[in-house]
């Protein structure tokens, strides 16, 4: 509101001088008047320091990184909750359809590498409960899963997280299986 107001009072300044005095005089005084705005808004009391959020010890990070398995990775699938069976085209479908829009501006169906890896075989290489977890948890897993680890040192770029649901992640899975010549 104070802001706001001196705001008004600046432009209402300005405008007056401006109509005072020729070209040279005007760009002048609107410095002048520019910069005591700014002096005048500036707040003199400084917020005190935000403390630094305390980091990891070199303990926890051991800890997280030795809990980690490769195989399911980071996340809530694993084998008792994630059963496959023959190809769901219609799964597939839908997982080619959210794909496109979310992932192929980086990935390639091919093995041929864009911004990050090629899919092309990607569900031979992993789990099916790695890949869902790593749809759904990015960040956790490329935090702790050495792989992923050395494939960001190669793409550069780490995989945002696409707040993908569980049942987009198991759709974009079904098209990936299909990818790969599941039937």
């Amino acid at each position: 509101d104070k802001l706001l107001k001196s705001y008004f009072y600046f432009n209402l300044i300005t405008i007056f001088v401006l109509n005072l005095f020729d070209m040279r005089k005007k760009i002048l005084a609107l410095t002048l008047v520019t910069t005591l705005f700014f002096v005048a808004c500036n707040n003199s009391e400084k917020p005190a320091p935000e403390a630094p959020a305390p980091e990891a010890t070199t303990e926890e990070v051991t800890e997280d990184v030795a809990e980690y398995d490769p195989k399911r990775g980071e996340g809530e699938y694993d084998e008792s909750n994630l059963q496959l069976a023959g190809l769901d085209a219609a799964m597939a479908t839908k997982g080619k359809a959210i794909s496109e829009t979310k992932c192929m501006s980086c990935h390639k169906a091919t093995d041929e590498k864009l911004v990050g890896p090629g899919w092309k075989g990607v569900t031979q290489r992993h789990t099916a409960h790695w890949i869902m977890n790593f749809i759904t948890n990015p960040d956790a897993m490329l935090d702790k899963d050495p792989e992923l680890q050395k494939q960001i040192e190669i793409c550069l770029v780490r995989m945002p997280d696409q707040n993908l649901s569980g049942e987009e992640a198991r759709e974009i899975l079904e098209f990936m299986r299909q990818n790969d010549g599941v039937k």
